[in-house]
């Protein structure tokens, strides 16, 4: 096991600690979430709790079902106890960016419904500030890439590029919502929270890939420890 998957473990198991019996958990994507899942199947096996799940993705979903824990939607269960959700970097205050897998639109309708937002990630996805390693994915209706391309850049991004399909496969990647991708970089971020908001107000854009105020805990593994920072402010998150 590398020292990233150790790290991923770590940050699972304590994510793991604040399910409790009875709870309706929101489930986002990637891969720590994944080991997430793996650990919460012998957790209810072993513990006999019983939990509903709401899922942020059609693999979620397919994996939630195998391991026989009922699946609901926001209509039925429109504030979940909890979010357990991975991101691909997060900054010094907790934002995040997030959109890796596609399937950023509907993991951020289930962050923002949840009482609590967990992120658990690996030592590697930290940063100062956001854009240092990262591209913001941009949900796009596809006849508005080349208006939405447009506006990318003269809000200031360097490159803005259509998601492709890998693996074999060929064409643009498509979501689960039948839109397209855009990776905007752009240097790193100062004010995201601005340019968030920016972004969203653009026409054709579904939803935007960063996620500002939205983080209550915020569960770093690393190889030897776990770091666990929740957030400072009371009230009501942004989202």
């Amino acid at each position: 096991m590398s020292l990233i998957d150790v790290a991923k473990r770590r940050a699972a198991e304590e994510a793991l600690k604040m399910v409790e019996d009875g709870q309706v958990i929101g489930v986002g994507s990637g891969t720590t979430v994944e080991v997430f899942l793996e650990l919460l199947k012998d957790k209810l096996r072993k513990e006999h709790i019983r939990i509903e799940a709401i899922a942020s993705s059609r693999r979620i979903r397919d994996l939630l079902i195998n391991m026989r824990i009922p699946v609901r939607t926001l209509d039925e269960e429109p504030e979940p106890d909890l979010a357990i959700d991975g991101a691909d970097e997060v900054d010094l205050r907790m934002n995040l960016i997030k959109g890796g897998g596609g399937a950023h639109a509907m993991e951020k309708v289930i962050d923002a419904a949840a009482k609590k937002l967990v992120i658990i990630v690996d030592y590697t996805k930290l940063s100062v500030r956001l854009c240092e390693k990262k591209p913001i994915p941009v949900e796009v209706l596809p006849e508005a890439v080349g208006y939405v391309k447009k506006k990318l850049y003269e809000l200031g991004a360097k490159l803005v590029e259509v998601r492709m399909c890998k693996g074999g496969k060929y064409g643009p990647v498509v979501t689960e919502n039948g839109n397209l991708i855009l990776d905007a970089h752009f240097s790193p971020l100062d004010e995201p929270e601005k340019l968030e908001l920016e972004i969203k107000r653009l026409p054709g854009v579904v939803e935007v890939g960063l996620f500002c105020g939205m983080t209550d805990v915020l569960i770093v593994g690393h190889p030897d420890r776990v770091e666990v920072v929740e957030r400072r402010e009371r009230g009501k998150r942004g989202g």
